[in-house]
């Protein structure tokens, strides 16, 4: 009981500092590398680490014989290297958080509502409830306090019990186990597909930030929705699918299309996730530029048409880039001044990730 209740108040202070240093953690990428299932490596700065300390009774020694602090251990003298300092050292820990605890993290901090999902037909998933007790099962489900109670019935049924000496020793007959029946439980479909824009004015900085986010954004999505897809659509002039982990590492120098990324989207969704079954949560990121203002229009007509009426929420993230114009945001908001199932966020920097987060995240759609 003790090394759990340790175990809790540690972790209580491991999520303390993960808040305190929040804004580091969704603006740094170096967590999201260390992704393992469905936990995440942080390193958490700033927890002391057990160090000896002489007490009051003792006066210092290397262990054996006579010695001072500070001598070296073989009796040989060393020199030592570089300047003394006046400032501790910092010292970090890394320690497994999962994906569930970082949503829980991020919800709070940005104060985000729960996702309501569309009102239509869900897919069944089937899990196991424990909500028994058995005579046989593995060690592993052993419930002890049925365990106990059906062992202390026979030693009182036996009259061999004295609350005197009240030692209970279970046997093998008096173990119990926990047991399980598969349960059906609706399980809400949904799948995000994020677009990037990867055309010459996109630089590996912009291409950074649209890593971080999607990250984030995935993170919280998965919380509502435990069988969530994700599908990841490239574009300069032409648009191509492609995996996670190419999204963010591809350089192009071409022009810009994006109804070409919007056409690829359409036909994904019409072949695999049938908006009458699923959730569904485009998310495009660009500089805001377009080859063409006939291209722009034909981006409209797509939102205006397809979309906006199969989507929970369209999202356009504008990354700043000094080589981009930023017209395409401009263009939406003119088009959609009142559509809240569409959100446009611009992203000036790193620090604005979580703002931008919050624009798309907020509405709980």
């Amino acid at each position: 009981m003790a090394i759990r209740e340790d175990h809790s108040r540690f972790r209580d202070i491991i999520r303390g500092r993960i808040k305190e240093n929040f804004k580091k953690y969704v603006s740094q990428g170096e967590m999201i590398g260390k992704r393992e299932n469905d936990f995440v490596k942080i390193p958490v700065p700033y927890i002391d680490i057990p160090r000896f300390k002489y007490g009051p009774k003792q006066r210092g020694g290397v262990g054996q014989g006579q010695g001072s602090p500070g001598d070296p251990m073989n009796g040989e003298p060393q020199e030592g290297t570089g300047e003394a300092g006046n400032q501790p050292g910092e010292h970090q820990l890394e320690v497994d958080v999962s994906m569930e605890d970082l949503a829980q993290i991020l919800g709070e901090e940005l104060e985000l509502p729960d996702i309501k999902p569309k009102g239509r037909p869900r897919m069944d998933a089937i899990k196991n409830r424990y909500n028994g007790i058995a005579p046989v099962g593995p060690a592993g489900l052993r419930h002890f306090k049925s365990s106990y109670k059906r062992a202390l019935q026979r030693y009182i049924s036996s009259g061999v019990y004295t609350p005197e000496t009240p030692v209970i020793v279970p046997i093998r007959g008096d173990f119990r186990y926990r047991s399980f029946k598969p349960v059906v439980q609706p399980q809400a479909n949904a799948v995000v597909i994020y677009m990037m824009d990867v055309s010459g004015s996109m630089g590996e900085e912009q291409k950074e930030i649209v890593r971080l986010e999607s990250f984030w954004i995935n993170t919280w999505l998965k919380k509502h929705y435990k069988g969530l897809e994700a599908r990841f659509i490239i574009h300069d002039a032409t648009a191509k699918a492609v995996e996670e982990k190419t999204f963010c590492s591809t350089s192009e120098s071409g022009g810009t299309l994006i109804s070409s990324a919007y056409k690829l989207t359409k036909e994904i969704i019409e072949a695999d996730y049938p908006p009458n079954e699923w959730n569904i949560y485009p998310f495009h990121f660009s500089d805001g530029d377009n080859w063409s203002g006939e291209d722009t229009r034909l981006c409209m007509r797509l939102l205006h048409e397809f979309f906006l009426p199969n989507v929970n929420q369209f999202g356009y993230g504008q990354v700043e880039s000094k080589y981009g114009s930023g017209q395409f945001a401009k263009d939406l908001e003119r088009e959609f001044p009142d559509d809240d199932r569409l959100v446009v966020s611009k992203i000036e920097n790193r620090d604005k990730i979580l703002g931008s987060i919050k624009d798309f995240l907020g509405k709980g759609r």
